[in-house]
């Protein structure tokens, strides 16, 4: 991101409005982009050229160019290192990355070994991405990450295969009801593990808190970018961080409820009309493309869900930081991806 080029002015967070949902999902829209994929080493270079042009003061208004040159850095440096996220790993690939394998997970009939399979790989994915896009100024123990993986895979699989078991035992449901049930069953193993797997890999800013900082006035803002303020954290809170990693969790449900839910079911509908049951052969590219659209509306819906510099009232966190709120005593903090 472009905090880790040189120059002491910030950029604007985005042209959108944070402050509305509208706003956060244009922005999200925006940094999940996966057009910057295709972003060369000569383009990535004059893009880090523009903005640390901007941040040392050479130059002075954000230009069309230079929202452009910001998207294309948010989206492919670390922001701790600098340095490109590898490809698979980052946000913008997000969509094309989950597409074979949730794909793979949501293929009808899928035996115990299939549904192993792809189990485990999805929360392979999920811990690369997890683990490429961390915070590396407080690096996670290998022993952190193995825990999380071991876990969320042991999670998912055993929700998988007790579902898959139990599901043809239910009589009270129809046939069609238990194919449908049956098709549902890689939404709920994902989700349980998904919230699992935040939980376990965030572990450590829960129990040791996140800084939160007081939200500033316009006035405080531009003596920031004029170098006369400088913003200093008001300490660490355990609850700041207990609400950062619970909205986190919540956001991958939701992100995951419409990819996992949404195509089954209209792929259970498509296969009664008459059309695919003469093209069998159909059914695999119709269940790829519901899957790719819904993952393309989905994922900026859902990382807007809350905002990703999250403010809150300072009097609802420790009594430490009670009355030490910036504008309308608020405090804020980030809370991540």
């Amino acid at each position: 991101m472009t905090s880790s080029l040189p120059g002491n002015r910030d950029l604007p967070v985005s042209q959108y409005d944070l402050s509305t949902y509208w706003g956060r999902v244009q922005h999200s829209a925006t940094i999940s982009d996966p057009r910057t994929l295709f972003t060369s080493a000569a383009g990535l270079e004059n893009a880090k050229q523009l903005v640390t042009s901007y941040k040392t003061g050479k130059i002075r208004d954000m230009t069309p160019e230079l929202w452009e040159a910001k998207k294309t850095i948010d989206s492919t440096l670390h922001p701790d290192t600098g340095q490109p996220v590898f490809l698979p790993f980052r946000m913008s690939c997000f969509v094309l990355s989950n597409l074979v394998v949730t794909a793979g997970m949501l293929t009808p009939g899928l035996g115990t070994a299939g549904t192993l399979g792809w189990q485990i790989t999805n929360q392979s994915l999920n811990v690369g991405i997890n683990f490429s896009n961390a915070n590396k100024s407080m690096p996670l123990p290998t022993s952190t990450v193995v825990k999380s993986y071991f876990t969320a895979v042991t999670a998912s699989c055993g929700v998988a295969l007790g579902l898959n078991a139990l599901v043809p035992r239910l009589k009270s449901l129809s046939p069609n009801a238990k194919m449908v049930a049956g098709r549902l069953v890689p939404f709920a193993a994902v989700a349980s593990a998904g919230v699992l797997n935040v939980f376990l890999m965030r572990g450590e800013e829960i129990r040791q808190g996140i800084d939160v900082f007081p939200v500033l006035s316009e006035e405080e803002k531009h003596k920031v970018e004029t170098g006369e303020l400088e913003v200093k954290s008001l300490g660490k809170s355990k609850k700041a961080a207990t609400l950062a990693v619970a909205e986190t969790a919540v956001s991958r449900v939701l992100n995951s409820t419409p990819i996992m839910v949404l195509p089954p079911l209209i792929l259970v509908r498509l296969q009664k009309t008459d059309w695919l049951k003469q093209r069998p052969k159909m059914v695999t590219p119709v269940n790829l493309g519901l899957i790719l659209t819904t993952s393309i509306f989905a994922l900026p819906l859902a990382l807007a869900a809350f905002p990703q510099r999250q403010a809150v009232a300072a009097k609802t966190l420790e009594p430490e930081f009670h009355g030490r709120g910036g504008k309308d005593g608020m405090v804020e903090f980030n809370r991540g991806i």
